[in-house]
């Protein structure tokens, strides 16, 4: 509709665009269909701009109303996205009358804003809310988050991890979340009182872990379950859910099984479902072997738990109360899935691929496909989103079990070293991609040959992160330092990429650990340096970040490590910047230059000089400022500086940016004009960031004061959608207010 209404009105893109405020990129996106539900704002600007008579104009708001409805509704599994409900859900009528009436009460007077269900392993407690939050999702507009807080692993979910992932997916990215868990935990109340939202909370693990994660009243709710009462959470309304009713139980095992029920029989379901218990969980793995075997009959299989004193020890075994439903649907794997199925419980992590299930298992790529399609099949796996897979945590405690009843000590000990020795060499490799001195392997095996490229280094190292880090400890535990050491090394480029991730700080500490216990000071102190940066930057504790700054350099003074003297000095820098001490950060960022230009290390001294000027930018001394940023360009366009050219080639825009701003400051508005565009122009053939964002903005910005408010506007709409692309949801909508001309 959009292009059939600009090509009516005779209009190009940049011209519909230049009258709009509205980026070409995006008007692009629009017609080509990739953005299917662009904002309301954006689209009365188009409305105006093409001048649509009133009947064109709602037709389009409408469209873009349902996009965004579509989406919203349809988004791919990610993130705190709501698993699929169970097709063949049976019963729990009351229970979910219960939820429902929890749910539809928000804002209610003294109703509660938190609604806990817990129950036994395989009572079914995660089915059902899952059920009930797909049958709510029209009563919440702003939608439904679902997070598994691991409550049953051996490592639950830490509360600021649990909260880092429902503020992302409330929109909050990495760089906008803060530290602590205090300051995230009132950032998330705040945005869910602001909203109408559900949040399910699965497997909890104690009080402790789900006080930060609450609603403090408002529209919105949070919906838990756990296997714990959790006797100690204050306000919250309480379910406990116990076995199906035998109809209901027998009504489950029939729908698993399908056609096949009317050949085995009623009464014989009706008996199966007793000697489950009416377990849910019992009833499905039972279930889904019945209907995967043909030739069984349930009065087969019935006759086969009718030993009731062995069934009740199978199902109230403590945690493998249910591990003879586990072990039946074992039996009925090959000896290849077998073998892989038990070995995954050597995984680190809570989730895997193919390629790690073929390292566990010691079998070929394809194999492990094969392994992993029977495993989902039987239930004993969960298939999860981008080929990926889990355990449910009583599956996870069963393979383990298996595991230690079939494989001897030493083949345990030797699978335990070969993942982890696979995770480490892999996470290693993918690491050192982005390095300079490094980059792709010169002769990669197949293992890393699925390491074509720095995209697939970094989406591998993102989606393998609790394996790989979870190898990194056992390599600490295992005292193998060197490894530790170099994982730990290989992550120093790659973390200017994820900057405020979490895990950076326990990284670089094992790194310097590592160092140490090798007798390694000079690599001490480099990690050490790395804790600096991770305090000064992600943290944003300077003083934490002038702390290991200054151990560092202890370091590295007593064993004369110039290099390391000189970054101790840069983070120094950085640290006493934060702090507002502005004429000591000027005198160690000269250090820090003086000290790499000594050592003939171009690209670092380069950087330390650009250091400077930020220091004296924000000491209010930008006429200094600019005769530093200046000479940083002259480093990064000199080809005989030594500056690597890569190097020189991503700094320079920014760079230029920097030294717009500090001219703009000074009124000098037309060389400032000039640098920012070039700067802008550069920036467009990397990823968009906040950088980029911040140097458009500032371009329009001047270009306003130059009265030039066409092309302001334009450029506060390029700013809006960079902006957008890394989720700073402030900023975007005050470059787009500004992009249509209000505020």
């Amino acid at each position: 509709m959009l292009r059939g209404h600009r090509q009516a009105a005779r209009l190009t893109l940049e011209q519909l665009a230049e009258s709009s405020g509205v980026s070409v990129r995006t008007l692009s996106d629009v017609e080509r269909g990739r953005s299917k539900g662009p904002q309301h704002r954006t689209v009365l600007a188009l409305a105006d701009a093409l001048s649509l008579a009133a009947p064109d104009r709602q037709r389009l708001v409408d469209l873009a109303r349902d996009g965004r409805l579509r989406d919203h509704w349809a988004r791919p599994s990610g993130l705190c996205a709501l698993p699929p409900a169970v097709a063949d859900f049976t019963g729990r009528a009351a229970e979910l009358t219960w939820i429902d009436d929890f749910a539809r009460a928000a804002g209610s007077p003294g109703s509660a804003a938190a609604g806990l269900v817990t129950g036994s392993a395989g009572s079914g407690k995660t089915t059902l809310v899952i059920r009930a939050a797909h049958a709510l999702r029209p009563a919440f507009g702003d939608g439904v988050l679902f997070l598994d807080l691991l409550g049953m692993s051996a490592r639950p979910r830490p509360a600021a991890d649990a909260l880092g992932l429902l503020l992302g997916g409330l929109g909050v990215t990495d760089r906008q979340a803060p530290a602590g868990v205090r300051e995230r935990a009132s950032l998330y109340r705040s945005l869910l009182q602001e909203r109408r939202i559900l949040v399910v909370l699965d497997n909890a693990a104690s009080e402790e872990q789900i006080r930060p994660l609450l609603a403090a009243g408002g529209a919105s709710r949070v919906l838990v379950t756990s296997r714990r009462l959790l006797a100690g959470l204050e306000g919250v309304r309480r379910l406990v859910l116990g076995p199906l009713h035998m109809p209901e139980a027998a009504e489950l095992l029939t729908g698993i099984v399908g056609e096949r029920s009317a050949t085995d029989g009623r009464e014989a379901l009706v008996r199966l479902a007793h000697l489950c218990g009416g377990l849910p969980l019992a009833l499905r793995i039972i279930g889904n072997r019945l209907a995967s075997r043909p030739d069984w009959s349930a009065t087969e299989l019935a006759a086969r738990l009718s030993d009731e004193e062995r069934r009740l020890a199978q199902f109230t075994a403590g945690d493998l109360k249910i591990a003879n439903a586990f072990g039946m649907s074992y039996e009925q794997l090959g000896t290849a899935a077998r073998r892989v199925f038990r070995r995954l419980a050597a995984v680190p992590g809570q989730d895997f691929d193919a390629a790690l299930a073929a390292v566990a298992g010691a079998v070929e790529l394809a194999a492990a496909w094969d392994a992993l399609d029977e495993l989902v099949d039987l239930g004993l796996l969960q298939d999860v989103a981008l080929g990926r897979y889990r355990f449910h945590d009583l599956v996870r405690l069963f393979a383990r079990d298996r595991l230690r009843a079939e494989e001897t000590e030493a083949e345990r000990a030797a699978l335990t070293a070969r993942v982890r020795s696979w995770l480490l060499r892999m996470a290693t490799t993918a690491g050192r991609w982005f390095e300079p001195a490094f980059g792709p392997p010169d002769r990669p095996d197949a293992d890393l040959a699925v390491l074509s490229g720095a995209q697939d280094a970094e989406r591998w190292l993102r989606a393998n992160l609790e394996n790989w880090l979870g190898a990194l400890r056992q390599a600490d535990a295992c005292g193998e330092h060197a490894a530790v050491l170099d994982c730990a090394e290989a992550m120093h480029w790659f973390s200017d990429r994820w900057v405020h991730a979490p895990h950076w700080r326990e990284v670089f500490t094992l790194g310097a650990c590592a160092a140490a216990a090798l007798g390694d000071p000079v690599q001490q102190a480099t990690q050490v340096n790395y804790l600096a940066w991770v305090h000064g930057i992600p943290l944003n504790d300077p003083e934490g970040a002038l702390r290991h700054a200054t151990r560092a350099l202890s370091i590295a003074t007593r064993s004369d490590a110039t290099a390391q003297i000189a970054w101790a000095h840069n983070y120094t820098a950085i640290a006493l910047r934060r702090l507002d001490r502005f004429d000591e950060a000027v005198d160690a960022a000269t250090r820090a230059a003086d000290l790499f230009e000594s050592l003939g290390d171009a690209d670092a001294h380069m950087a330390c000089v650009s250091s400077i000027g930020h220091c004296l930018r924000e000491a209010g001394r930008p006429a200094e400022a600019v005769e530093r940023y200046r000479e940083a360009l002259a480093l990064a366009d000199d080809e005989d500086s030594g500056v690597t050219p890569g190097i020189a080639a991503y700094l320079r825009p920014h760079y230029l940016a920097d030294l717009g701003a500090c001219l703009g400051r000074l009124g000098i508005r037309d060389e400032a004009i000039a640098a920012l565009t070039e700067a802008t122009a550069l920036m467009e053939a990397y990823d968009a960031n906040y950088l980029h964002g911040r140097a458009l903005e500032a371009l329009a910005a001047l270009l306003a004061q130059e009265g030039r408010t066409r092309d302001s506007r334009r450029t506060y709409g390029r700013a809006a959608d960079a902006y957008e692309s890394v989720g700073d949801v402030e900023a975007l909508r005050r470059c787009r207010r500004l992009a249509t001309g209000v505020g």
